[in-house]
């Protein structure tokens, strides 16, 4: 699949999501020729929702210049199928990162990661056998720090690496990648991935299979870390059915705000 191939993309509550499964989105990662220019791929959760409804302008800005994004949701394609009709394909960024891992990404490949430490980067090498990782650790509080913000970005344009995975949480990942392309002379893809590499190694356990299915993974880490999930779950999340049903209902436009392009190669 090259990029001319992907299927229109369908607009929903405030999403313009390009319809493709995990399959085709990883070999449209694997299959892009690494010396182009930096692009990156989201894959927006009813958090995203929520934000965008909410008028995040970071939000808004980096799904705007996004080369690909994915549904990452079983409740946001359980929503559009109820309430819209629509058949939105899953695309999740932890299947994601499991399936390049383990079909597509070879030893000697580079990689850069930003984020994560050094126990995730020795199960990486144990696991899968990857020999070219760099790797940079950025403080917390990205978002409101345009210093390392751009001290990370400037990190991807330094070390080029077909695969870039910013597990720094949305939108911070989805911020660098963007500075990056900005900056210029970044190469390969980006993949704002939050924690599915550590889904992906096993040092957080993912929500059984039967649990995906059902749109119960967000309930899955609310058991494992209430507190640390409780504020996504309930004030970050839980607020896109309502969302989805003032849609249904007409009583509020989703339509993307116009933003300014990125520089760079898109």
């Amino acid at each position: 699949m090259t990029t001319t191939e992907f299927p229109p993309a369908i607009d929903f509550l405030g999403l313009s999501i390009t319809p493709v499964d995990v399959n085709q989105t990883a070999e449209a990662v694997a299959g892009r020729d690494p010396a182009l220019p930096l692009v990156y791929v989201v894959t927006p959760n009813a958090q995203h929702v929520v934000a965008l409804d909410q008028g995040d302008r970071n939000f808004a800005r980096v799904h705007a210049h996004a080369w690909l994004v994915t549904c990452d949701s079983q409740i946001l394609r359980l929503l559009g199928k109820l309430l819209f009709g629509l058949n939105l394909p899953l695309a999740a960024g932890s299947d994601l990162t499991a399936l390049l891992l383990r079909r597509y990404i070879r030893p000697d490949d580079a990689i850069t990661v930003i984020g994560g430490d050094e126990k995730l980067f020795a199960e990486l090498r144990a696991q899968y056998g990857l020999t070219r990782i760099a790797h940079h650790e950025p403080p917390m509080g990205l978002v409101s720090n345009p210093a390392a913000i751009e001290a990370a970005a400037r990190f991807i344009i330094a070390n080029p690496a077909r695969y870039v995975f910013i597990a720094c949480g949305c939108p911070q990942s989805e911020m660098v990648a963007l500075r990056a392309i900005e900056l210029g002379g970044a190469v390969g893809v980006a993949l704002c991935i939050g924690g599915s590499l550590h889904f992906a190694t096993g040092l957080i356990p993912r929500a059984p299979a039967w649990m995906r299915r059902l749109a119960l993974e967000s309930l899955h880490r609310l058991m494992l870390n209430p507190r640390r999930h409780a504020k996504r779950v309930f004030k970050q999340s839980l607020p896109v059915v309502w969302i989805a049903v003032k849609a249904r209902l007409g009583l509020k436009s989703h339509a993307p705000a116009a933003l300014p392009p990125a520089e760079g190669g898109r």
